[in-house]
């Protein structure tokens, strides 16, 4: 027996199972769903064929609300957003999504919260103040307090979604504290994976995407890191991020026609042929992402409605989709409704040729 032959394998093995994103993700969102209340029976479906990623939501819908903000945010003393109390009960006393989280590992899956770019409007306008995670209290520096009006840029909001967010000054102190006391709070929750939206493509924020992954670095829980949205993104612009996160989209929101799909095989190619696929990420690998898979039953964009229709693509179309997503080692985010899930479909999204390509195929360029 080579005794330090097998000691090497096995620290080979321990350091590949300590890395983030050692292949692409594969899992389930719920953008699609104009996101339905967590339930068990969803979870159970879940559990059977995939890990999944749930979308958090943490606003509502109300009268007044600007139609780019959604709602109203439910937020913290510290300006901090946290899950509506009627829509999430288990969250009350300050728990958070600690109580879903842990329902959902105990199921064998896996929690993700998608977050927007910086801090709210809601938390600017309200003036909250800013958490010392160090100290347990209120941020002082310079013989002050510091609020969210000092750390908020509102020259920088969320391209669409301008009333709702906005930068953090990360210059600042300050604005370093908001941000880690966010991401260590998730931690604390139990989330395994973090969708930061509004800070990629058109709304490119790299010191926003540096000192996030550089916290989740320090972080004991481990957190997958992901960019949206992709709108415009070229190699060279993935370049200055890619090491810092797991995954990042690579084209703008993507829906069931098939104009959508013809438009990903030059970007797919582009990134491919650029060395991008599993290039080096946070603690791991990072992954060019060809947005969710809009197949089954949906909903549609724009609307606050439940699932109400099939997928617009011909079988055909859907089968190239997911052809395409597979060879690219794209991540796999199943965007239907799996309460309605139809055996095409089913038989589609776990085709286990596919997703031995897309896990474990290695090299792919166009020919």
């Amino acid at each position: 027996m080579n005794m330090i032959g097998d000691l090497h394998h096995l620290q080979h093995h321990l350091l590949l199972q300590s890395m983030l994103a050692c292949h692409p993700e594969v899992g389930t969102l719920m953008i699609h769903l104009v996101r339905p209340f967590l339930k068990k029976s969803y979870c159970k479906v879940l559990k059977s064929y995939l890990r999944s990623s749930f979308l958090m939501d943490t606003r509502r819908k109300v009268p007044g609300a600007h139609a780019d903000s959604l709602g109203f945010d439910v937020i913290d003393e510290w300006g901090r957003m946290i899950p509506d109390l009627d829509r999430w009960p288990s969250s009350k006393g300050g728990k958070g999504f600690t109580e879903v989280a842990k329902r959902v590992h105990s199921l064998g899956l896996k929690f993700e919260i998608h977050v927007l770019r910086g801090i709210s409007t809601q938390a600017v306008n309200a003036n909250t103040p800013i958490l010392d995670i160090a100290k347990g209290g209120a941020y002082e520096e310079s013989g002050r307090n510091w609020t969210a009006k000092d750390i908020g840029i509102k020259e920088r909001t969320c391209e669409w979604m301008t009333h709702g967010f906005m930068s953090v000054d990360t210059q600042l102190g300050a604005g370093r504290a908001f941000l880690r006391s966010l991401y260590e709070q998730y931690a604390e929750w139990g989330v395994d994976f973090v969708k930061n939206d509004c800070v990629f493509g058109d709304d490119l924020d790299v010191d926003e995407i540096s000192y996030v992954s550089e916290v989740l670095k320090e972080l004991d829980h481990p957190i997958l890191y992901s960019l949206s949205p992709g709108t415009s993104v070229t190699p060279a612009i993935a370049k200055a991020v890619s090491g810092l996160v797991n995954m990042y989209r690579i084209t703008g929101d993507y829906w069931d026609t098939w104009a959508d799909v013809a438009a990903h095989f030059d970007v797919t190619r582009d990134f491919a042929t650029a060395n991008m696929v599993g290039a080096q990420g946070s603690l791991g690998r990072s992954w060019p992402d060809l947005d969710m898979l809009p197949l089954g039953w949906l909903t549609d964009p724009g609307v606050n409605e439940s699932p109400h229709r099939k997928c617009n693509l011909t079988l055909h179309e859907q089968r190239t989709q997911m052809t395409l997503w597979s060879l690219a080692k794209s991540p796999l985010m199943f965007g239907g409704d799996v309460r309605n899930l139809d055996k095409t479909t089913y038989s589609l999204i776990t085709n286990p040729t596919l997703l031995e390509i897309n896990q474990y195929s290695s090299n792919n360029v166009e020919a």
